[in-house]
């Protein structure tokens, strides 16, 4: 009896001893600034084939080896660069579909689906499960056009610049925020820290996000990107912006409000989480989570009309359809024409 006890007290030591050591372990104390509050600071990206929503296919929100490939051979960005590798530099300056954007070449969408804690993601949505946004009123698809979202662009009136959007303009880019979120170029950021206040600044158009901590709000007078206060909760970041320009074409009204939570990683990571609540455009509060990765890249200029000829091009290819009697305004695929992965 004496000997069954202690050979059963050694099992149990050896049994036990994975959970002790993991215990033991140390765990991630994210760095502080010297006034301790979480640092943050740094140049990130946030380019990745991973997009806000799930494409069709995509088994769940984390996804496999083998689940991650056949999305990456499927992704719109893959497709057209394994086309365009096959033309010769002659073929590939004579694009005679006006439909297409701007070669390959000139986009930096990134190279593989986004990873959080190792992990592929499908979508930065996680909530609803689905990975979709529940809107009220969906965007509608033209009949026959079967084009995902990432692969159209809405051709708005064109009577005159201010009928294009605003991204168009150059006066806000949505992805830049409130919700922050990767498009097909300039998803270099930055973030710059004071006791007061954080700056977060955006390659694409040089957004600035200028957020007062603990600060004061001012409802009656609506602004880009919202009115943003922040504060701290343990290691992170908590920003809650409303009372968004009505214009301005994000994600939320200006009777919407979304509030952001900024926290680093053991990976060297800024992992973004975000909450909206807008119940007069969504069926209910969606959620989700991006990281941005950190870069030894810096931030670059932004040019946008600045010596081209679009806005020109545009108008004048509008005042042409109206001498022909066509009608302007339909919804186009800014890739038509690419083919299906094989």
């Amino acid at each position: 009896m004496k000997y069954s006890s202690i050979l059963a007290s050694a099992i149990c030591a050896v049994a036990m001893a994975p959970a002790a050591l993991a215990q033991a372990a140390p765990s991630y104390n994210p760095p502080k600034t010297s006034w301790g509050a979480p640092d943050l600071q740094g140049v990130f990206t946030t380019a990745s084939l991973t997009s806000m929503t799930r494409p069709d296919g995509a088994s769940g929100l984390i996804v496999s080896e083998e689940e991650r490939q056949k999305l990456f051979n499927r992704n719109i960005y893959t497709r057209v660069a394994k086309e365009e590798a096959a033309l010769s530099p002659a073929e590939l300056l004579t694009d005679a579909n006006p439909d297409r954007a701007y070669n390959r070449f000139w986009m930096d969408p990134g190279a593989d689906l986004g990873k959080i804690d190792g992990q592929y993601r499908s979508s930065w949505i996680i909530e609803p499960a689905n990975g979709q946004i529940p809107y009220i009123n969906p965007p509608k698809r033209p009949a026959g056009n079967i084009a995902s979202d990432e692969e159209q662009y809405a051709d708005f009136k064109s009577d005159n610049p201010e009928d294009r959007g605003m991204s168009e303009r150059c006066v806000y880019f949505p992805t830049n925020g409130p919700v922050m979120t990767n498009t097909m170029y300039n998803n270099n950021l930055q973030i710059v820290q004071t006791p007061t206040h954080v700056m977060i600044l955006m390659e694409m158009i040089h957004e600035v996000r200028v957020i007062p901590i603990n600060g004061t709000r001012n409802p009656a007078v609506p602004k880009w990107a919202g009115e943003s206060i922040g504060h701290y909760e343990g290691d992170a970041l908590v920003v809650e912006t409303t009372n968004v320009m009505p214009r301005q074409g994000g994600f939320i009204s200006d009777k919407g409000k979304v509030t952001e939570r900024f926290t680093r990683n053991k990976d060297g990571q800024v992992i973004y989480q975000y909450t909206v609540e807008d119940p007069g455009r969504y069926t209910q509060t969606w959620k989700g989570e991006m990281p941005f990765n950190p870069t030894s890249d810096t931030l670059y200029e932004y040019a946008c009309h600045e010596g081209n000829y679009s806005m020109f091009n545009l108008l004048s290819g509008a005042r042409a359809y109206e001498r022909e009697g066509r009608k302007n305004g339909a919804r186009k695929a800014i890739f038509a024409g690419v083919k299906e992965e094989e």
